[in-house]
């Protein structure tokens, strides 16, 4: 059954691949999922169907462990020719196991691993239908935006305590630390998010979320027991996700090059779009919109790069940030920087860079909350708010050049409803007696750009 399976698969995305206009990538979902912990990993080829009819898919029938995922890929690609990466989703439920710190024997690190490891899995997911990995309250103490859709559990639904392997932030800062240690970086990780639902609709917006299995495809139904193939409640899963590509195509090869290079960025739904760049020679005219993308090349390393030694001065960011054109407008851009430091131990610090209205930063560096504007009389959005587009040019305040770091950029939506305020409604329940906020604020994360010392 694998192999008619497979090739109705492929065929399918031929017949809707249009480049130029629509991209239809191949690729399928790795399941490993020893103990009921997730280690999923979503993968992508630029093959074409008469490319991907040459091997089947790589299961976790055949093994659970990734390393023999990666074995497969290199022994494909010497066959073939055909190129491949994998995404490590829904890092949330994996207890800690997705980003932990030895191999799946359970030995630490080396650095042939994580020169494995990083080749094949450039890209994290970090929001999805079943939570966001980004961090934790308990990660990240002083991250006041750390508790957005959390799921702390097992596949099984069982729930687990925090744990900092299971987290994208964390495997930045682990990485860090890694490279320090072996010299490779294995968790050196763009970003993007994806919707992981199942049912071949488009839920990326709260308004029209439909579930997770096809299963609870009604409000009412939403509202009622877990859903028995995925045990969670469908009122605890996120309208998410989406992921922005930078590339100069709209075709397979070019998209994936971009996903390569890191060059990519994750929302939590809403088509906010987010682009940075980093370097030493960035000027605070180079934020202007007009050229933004030829200037940010000639003078820097987008997201997904590294930075070049320095020789004394800190890094300068040019940032731009546009809302979703069908959504409420934007809040703020924050910097969330990690570094690791001589004793090897890592540190994460978030700086507010851009914001709309007329707050001002405190002493702190705190920004006041943006007033939220839901009418929560009617439960509706105010698609006024926010700003339409934020910009920012930043220079690093506390940068030391023998340090390693990374740095990546978190947009920030003002308040709109929740994707359950639309279906209690609907079905005539209060929505404020049901024990879920009624509000969020979505968001995007940029990928990261890399300093490493001399």
């Amino acid at each position: 059954m694998r192999t008619p399976a497979w090739n109705a698969q492929v065929a399918a995305a031929d017949r809707y691949n249009e480049p130029g206009r629509f991209t239809a990538m191949v690729g399928w979902e790795y399941t490993s999922t020893p103990n009921a912990r997730n280690l999923h990993r979503v993968v992508m080829t630029p093959a074409d169907g008469a490319q991907a009819r040459s091997f089947l898919p790589y299961n976790y029938y055949i093994s659970e462990r990734p390393e023999d995922l990666w074995t497969f890929f290199e022994q494909t690609k010497a066959r073939t020719g055909i190129d491949f990466l994998a995404m490590p989703h829904n890092s949330n439920l994996s207890d800690g196991l997705m980003f932990a710190l030895t191999d799946s024997d359970g030995k630490p690190f080396t650095a042939e691993y994580a020169r494995r490891r990083s080749a094949w899995e450039p890209v994290a997911e970090i929001s999805q239908v079943k939570g966001t990995s980004e961090t934790l309250p308990a990660l990240s103490p002083n991250d006041e935006f750390a508790g957005f859709e959390l799921r702390n559990a097992l596949l099984s639904g069982q729930p687990t305590e925090p744990n900092a392997g299971a987290y994208v932030r964390t495997a930045l800062l682990r990485g860090l630390a890694e490279e320090q240690r072996i010299g490779v970086n294995p968790f050196k990780l763009g970003i993007q998010a994806a919707s992981d639902t199942h049912t071949g609709f488009v839920i990326n917006s709260e308004e029209d979320f439909l579930g997770k299995l096809g299963e609870d495809l009604l409000p009412a139904e939403r509202f009622g027991p877990n859903q028995p193939r995925v045990n969670f409640h469908a009122v605890d899963m996120s309208a998410s996700g989406l992921t922005g590509a930078w590339s100069d195509r709209n075709d397979r090869r070019a998209v994936f090059d971009a996903f390569r290079r890191k060059e990519v960025f994750g929302t939590s739904g809403p088509r906010i779009a987010v682009r940075l760049f980093a370097g030493y020679g960035l000027a605070k005219s180079d934020v202007a919109e007009a050229g933004f993308g030829a200037r940010g090349y000639r003078k820097g390393v987008p997201m997904g790069g590294d930075l070049a030694p320095s020789t004394g001065a800190a890094p300068r960011f040019v940032i731009r940030a546009t809302k979703d054109p069908l959504a409420a407008g934007l809040d703020r851009i924050q910097v969330v920087k990690g570094w690791v430091d001589d004793r090897d131990q890592t540190h994460e610090k978030i700086y507010t860079v851009a914001w709309s209205g007329g707050r001002k930063l405190q002493a702190d560096g705190n920004l006041p909350a943006v007033a939220n504007p839901v009418d929560k009389v009617h439960w509706r959005n105010d698609w006024n708010s926010g700003a339409s587009a934020l910009e920012a040019f930043w220079i690093d305040p506390d940068f030391n050049r023998g340090q390693r770091a990374f740095y990546y950029v978190r947009v920030l939506q003002v308040p709109t409803l929740r994707h359950h305020v639309y279906d209690a409604v609907a079905i005539g329940l209060d929505p404020e007696k049901l024990g879920v906020a009624t509000t969020i604020q979505e968001r995007a994360w940029s990928s990261p750009v890399w300093y490493h010392p001399q």
